[in-house]
């Protein structure tokens, strides 16, 4: 398939694995470029040498393009950037803070930069600082999420009509229909994390992989609102947080029920109750755990098949 997306980036199919924080490593990067899709690294649990050594693991997995998620919050973001530049990763995905300090210095190295927003008003902000491409991200996501709790599908047909900047979907999409749904509102490729990280190369923890498939519907919820707003599924860590916000804690007690490391406790070293796992609402579809270039065959066959269907449904033109 060729689109925008597809020649940007030099890939097969419009098909990006998100760069997730404790699942999204080399590993899982290089298996979604190899089976013809854009594999990304998640820097954001990263150090510096720690994000060194999976570029270069990488490097070394594939000769596809490949790409780095860089979170614009992260503290130690100089030594993230000059780690990229200098070991020439040829895509950058930003997110979680304003592009603008970085877009043109990135660029002016060769590297495209994709920024990923919530609204159609930072979408427009995206194109005014001159990105290469735009990821519209709705309220069913999974990880950090915005405020207006837009949903994708809503969402979509309006970045669409506030850019004509290259156009990627994301949230709540883990299917080859969910995929062609979303380019029928606009969209030019789609973004998936929930799908990869019930995958075989995810870092993620085996308990975190099971959880997810056996997450039903309605088992996430969009919490912390007042800190950084995160999808999480509904455990023991979850409650304690949805009590405390229906009590209407501040964001200094929600700071500390979170403390350090929750994140990594839950998604990267498997504690299911205490942890916290950030998830889409589309975990309720996810019933296995399969190798990622499977999972890239899987959606790219049902996305033809389902474009297929539509193309011969016969309409009639009466009114």
């Amino acid at each position: 398939m060729k689109n925008r997306i597809t020649e940007l980036f030099g890939i097969q199919y419009p098909i990006i694995q998100a760069g997730m924080i404790w699942c999204s490593g080399w590993e899982l990067a290089s298996a979604v470029s190899n089976a013809g899709g854009l594999g990304i690294i998640g820097s954001g649990s990263m150090y510096p040498d720690i994000l060194h050594e999976h570029i270069k693991k990488c490097k070394a997995a594939t000769n596809r393009p490949f790409a780095v998620n860089v979170p614009l919050l992260y503290p130690d973001i100089e030594k993230h950037i000059q780690l990229i530049i200098e070991e020439e990763v040829k895509i950058v995905f930003t997110s979680a803070g304003n592009p603008k300090t970085w877009t043109k210095h990135l660029q002016e190295h060769g590297i495209k930069v994709v920024h990923v927003v919530s609204s159609s008003k930072f979408a427009r902000k995206v194109e005014e600082i001159g990105c290469d491409a735009v990821v519209c991200e709705g309220f069913e996501a999974g990880g950090h999420n915005g405020r207006e709790e837009t949903t994708t599908f809503v969402l979509i047909p309006q970045v669409r009509a506030a850019t004509k900047l290259p156009l990627i979907a994301a949230g709540g999409i883990a299917t080859g229909r969910g995929m062609l749904a979303a380019m029928a509102l606009g969209a030019e490729a789609v973004q998936m994390g929930t799908r990869f990280v019930a995958s075989i190369e995810s870092s993620a923890h085996e308990n975190f992989k099971q959880i997810v498939t056996q997450t039903q519907e309605g088992g996430t919820q969009l919490s912390l609102k007042k800190l950084v707003p995160v999808r999480l599924i509904k455990n023991d860590f979850q409650k304690e947080v949805q009590q405390a916000e229906d009590s209407g804690a501040p964001s200094e007690e929600l700071a500390k029920i979170l403390g350090r490391a929750r994140a990594k406790r839950g998604m990267f070293e498997g504690d299911i109750e205490q942890g916290e796992l950030e998830i889409g609402q589309i975990s309720s579809f996810v019933k296995d755990v399969k190798p990622a270039a499977e999972i890239v065959k899987e959606i790219w066959s049902e996305f033809v098949s389902a474009k297929n269907e539509i193309a011969n449904l016969k309409i009639d033109d009466e009114v």
